[in-house]
């Protein structure tokens, strides 16, 4: 456990929070200040603080997890849909990686993302693309040796 993260101590009991799903990797409890009510965070049983350093035997758990909790939005709250995210550093408020997954039906206020939207001048595009690409490469290329 990592000194002084709460969700580290929600994970353990040691902070009182409404859990939703306990599983042996993963928990899942509502947000204290949740955008709307039913608002879930999952987490990491064990202290990881982003999605890159999520190890690669939790990224399938973790993304069912997530998909299981957005049909529950449906099914259990009565959602149209969900809204399902995840801050990496910049705006994550604990330190240790959350998914939130967020109940939404038209028309419940919230509009688009909570930041401004840009536009690429003429060719921009194409190079963040192409940018973005190779770093993937490299990436795969640091897996498979």
């Amino acid at each position: 456990m990592a000194d002084a993260c709460v969700f580290c101590s929600i994970v353990s009991g040691e902070v009182a929070a409404e859990v939703v799903l306990d599983e042996p990797d993963l928990v899942a409890f509502l947000d204290a200040r949740p955008v709307f009510k039913g608002h879930t965070l999952l987490v990491p049983r064990e202290h990881v603080v982003t999605l890159p350093d999520l190890p690669a035997r939790l990224r399938d758990p973790f993304l069912e997890a997530g998909q299981r909790l957005a049909r529950a939005m449906v099914d259990g709250l009565g959602a149209q849909g969900s809204f399902v995210a995840i801050n990496n550093v910049v705006s994550q408020s604990v330190a240790h990686l959350h998914l939130h997954v967020v109940p939404r039906t038209k028309g419940d206020g919230l509009r688009g993302f909570f930041w401004p939207r840009t536009r690429y001048d003429d060719g921009e595009a194409t190079a963040y693309a192409a940018r973005l690409a190779a770093a993937l490469a490299e990436l795969s290329v640091k897996v498979d040796t």
